[in-house]
């Protein structure tokens, strides 16, 4: 139980990635705060996960969201121990045919959500405390269509090495994590028909040193560990969970 009597609050925690990080801190004792935008999604993983979870409905837009869960944050537990922004989204297109609002809404979830979030939960976040921003291996590889995704997920970096410095007297530590092709439904949200996914893993296998996919459960065990003390004397690295496709 590494994260016993520990309270989290998770971002975009309703499926996918955020959905195995939340089940793995509620099997690790945490109380874990799910933030998303979803009513009935965010309501059915509560469900599933029991009473150590709790849903918070709004868009990390939105600066009230971020309210919302401070607010929450403060009057049911009195502080927090982990805030992972989690929560993105990504629209593939070349840069030739990127929308303004396409380039708008990345930077807005992507950096800006994260940035006011962790701006909101840090008077409520105990010294000591772990931070977990969710990029992408998209700002280390350079992926067909992701230009636009890739900035607004290398802001992020930016800010995790920015913060690790500046709130080092707290001991607040924070780190990034950058998962590589992984087996989740976003890949249906890209546009990839059930038919395609064959054939794409089998593409993808070739350039990933592992020769697989990775799992939503994976991530959640690499969250765990920038998490936890397991990881008490790391701050301000990005741990690539990728299966080694960054190095390809």
């Amino acid at each position: 139980m590494h994260l016993k009597d520990k309270v989290a609050i998770v971002t975009g925690g309703n499926s996918g990635i955020g959905f195995a990080i939340a089940r793995t801190f509620v099997d690790e004792g945490a109380q874990v705060i799910i933030v998303g935008r979803r009513q009935n999604a965010v309501d059915k993983i509560a469900a599933q996960l029991g009473a150590s979870a709790y849903g918070i409905i709004g868009d990390v837009v939105e600066l009230a969201t971020h309210q919302r869960v401070a607010d929450f944050v403060s009057e049911r537990f009195g502080k927090a121990d982990i805030y992972v922004a989690n929560a993105g989204i990504n629209v593939i297109a070349t840069t030739l045919d990127v929308s303004v609002d396409d380039y708008d809404r990345q930077f807005a979830t992507n950096a800006r959500g994260v940035f006011f979030g962790v701006q909101a939960i840090l008077p409520h976040i105990r010294d000591g405390g772990s931070i977990i921003l969710t990029s992408s291996i998209a700002t280390a590889k350079v992926l067909d269509g992701h230009a636009a995704y890739a900035g607004a997920k290398a802001a992020t970096e930016a800010f995790a090495r920015s913060w690790a410095l500046e709130l080092k007297d707290r001991r607040i530590r924070v780190n990034v994590l950058s998962p590589g092709p992984t087996d989740t439904p976003i890949l249906g949200k890209l546009g990839i028909a059930v038919e395609a996914r064959p054939a794409l893993e089998a593409q993808l296998t070739k350039i990933i040193p592992l020769e697989r996919l990775g799992t939503a459960e994976e991530l959640g065990r690499a969250a765990l560990f920038l998490a936890s003390d397991q990881s008490s004397f790391i701050t301000g690295v990005n741990l690539r969970v990728d299966g080694g496709i960054s190095l390809a």
